[in-house]
């Protein structure tokens, strides 16, 4: 899962979009609210559905009033998602609340019952469920990554030079929007939000301290990913704490540990060329 929410979250990261991140992984409670109110079913591909929708609303009227020139991008992101997430929880209070289905598990997961939830099929048990979403989610999007690699890329670093070049910026970008979406939906359920959170943007942040090569930026930010959820998950059962909350403390630490070797390495340049001048 950590690798599954580290690709598209490199994207983001480069394209100076780590706030989003959070306001989906917030909002697409709404859409997953509004599909189960439909279908009734938790179960349902359209509580996905409504979650990408959700996601995808989310960025295009955060944009809108970033364009506006009277909002600040921070600002439109601390505008939008509390209210959109705020009415995904009324509505659960309303008219969700004798199902399994409240904020708690949105925003936290809970990893210890994971190994319970399992995929039977034909009578046979294939074992945990989350392992094979978690296999499809990383499939879904190193494929979306790899057939659009280059167009991506070029957006991500000149959006401007891209429409020139004819590269379709904002397609690609609601594109990448609704993989956030998406993947942050499927994952919430066992892992929770904030998790889903941490795994998009710290490894791919502590990446960028050490390299700007955006193809091994996605190759660290999965590395980063998966060794913050081993050593969190260590800490978790030394400590016997939530497991969710000691892998995002775990982003953290190993963000800033790669963040002290980076200044170091930084200060002994600067004093090497000193020393020679």
């Amino acid at each position: 899962m950590s690798a599954a929410c580290a690709l598209p979250g490199a994207f983001l990261a480069v394209r100076n979009m780590a706030m989003t991140s959070d306001a989906i992984t917030h909002t697409v409670l709404l859409g997953i609210v509004l599909g189960f109110l439909i279908t009734g079913d938790l179960n349902s591909p359209i509580l996905i559905i409504g979650a990408g929708i959700v996601g995808v609303f989310t960025v295009w009227f955060t944009q809108t009033l970033d364009n506006t020139g009277l909002v600040d991008s921070d600002a439109s992101n601390g505008l939008v998602f509390p209210v959109l997430f705020s009415v995904g929880v009324i509505l659960i209070t309303l008219c969700a609340d004798s199902v399994h289905l409240d904020t708690d598990s949105v925003l936290l997961g809970e990893l210890a019952f994971v190994p319970f939830d399992r995929l039977i099929v034909f009578g046979a048990d294939l074992g945990a469920k989350s392992l094979y979403f978690s296999m499809l989610l990383f499939a879904q999007n190193l494929i979306f990554i790899l057939v659009f690699y280059k167009e991506l890329k070029f957006s991500s670093f000149d959006k401007t030079t891209a429409q020139i070049g004819g590269f379709h910026s904002n397609v690609l970008h609601y594109a990448l929007v609704t993989c956030a979406s998406v993947t942050a939906v499927v994952a919430f359920q066992w892992v929770g939000s904030v998790l889903v959170v941490a795994f998009m943007i710290a490894p791919p942040a502590a990446a960028l301290l050490l390299t700007k090569r955006l193809s091994v930026v996605l190759a660290l930010s999965c590395a980063l990913g998966g060794i913050s959820a081993v050593w969190g998950y260590k800490l978790a059962v030394s400590l016997d704490v939530s497991i969710s909350g000691s892998m995002a403390v775990m982003t953290g630490i190993v963000f800033i540990i790669i963040l002290i070797i980076t200044n170091l390495k930084i200060s002994i340049n600067k004093k090497a060329r000193s020393d020679i001048f």
